[in-house]
């Protein structure tokens, strides 16, 4: 075969092969995980509809050419691990992780399944990605808060209220993102004339006695961390 020809088949060759290997890979079903960290109740399913319909829009139709594998761990560690251990036993072709402890937990269990997180904070912090404009590995996502808004939380209660001299932190202490939220709030706390109490907390009952606790004495302010026991009993 000339020279010529032979580039001509091996072009048209890496042509076709890629659309027929696409069309392929189409007509079979992918699985998709979706672990979150919260409960499941009427504001989650707003964002798993949401996330549907989105993926319809883009040509995948659940029970059709997509299956999607759900399961909520309503803020509890142990549920959350064994959720995890659930969805990568399923071999999905990627995971969807809600919040900071889902995608903790999903690390442990998977380096390899695509993950992709969203409403989490400090993904750098907190390990999950080298860096935001190249995370690597096999997680990237949407992070919704750096530490350093930490402070702009406490100026903005201090031009809400500017009699706050006191200012509770409520937070998950096993979440890192919400330790760096307490620990800036800690370092900027003089400057804006408050003492920070650190309420750390894990369940409505503990967030309860501290809210009671704090509340003996006047001049208080709250600064609630995102986390799912803050999140979950929000009402």
């Amino acid at each position: 075969m000339r020279r010529r020809d032979f580039i001509i088949v091996v072009a048209g060759s890496a042509i076709t092969w890629p659309l027929a290997a696409r069309a392929q890979q189409r007509d079979r079903v992918r699985r998709i995980g979706v672990l979150s960290s919260f409960t499941d109740d009427a504001e989650t399913q707003a964002l798993v509809v949401a996330f549907k319909q989105r993926l319809q829009e883009l040509g995948w139709t659940e029970g059709r050419d997509v299956q999607l594998d759900y399961r909520y761990a309503d803020g509890n560690p142990e549920r959350t691990r064994s959720a995890s251990a659930e969805l990568v036993a399923l071999a999905p072709d990627a995971i969807l992780a809600q919040a900071n402890p889902a995608v903790a937990s999903l690390m442990r269990v998977t380096h390899t399944i695509p993950i992709v997180f969203t409403q989490v904070s400090d993904p750098v912090g907190s390990g999950f990605v080298s860096n935001l404009p190249h995370p690597g590995g096999n997680i990237t996502g949407f992070h919704s808060f750096e530490p350093a808004i930490a402070a702009k939380w406490l100026e903005v209660l201090k031009e809400l209220a500017p009699s706050v001299r006191r200012v509770a932190v409520l937070h998950d202490p096993g979440i890192a993102a919400n330790m760096a939220f307490l620990h800036t709030a800690e370092s900027v706390s003089g400057t804006f004339g408050v003492t920070v109490t650190a309420g750390g907390v894990h369940s409505a009952e503990e967030i309860k006695r501290t809210l009671i606790e704090f509340a003996k004495e006047p001049d208080g302010g709250l600064i609630v961390a995102p986390a799912p026991p803050t999140f979950g009993n929000r009402k």
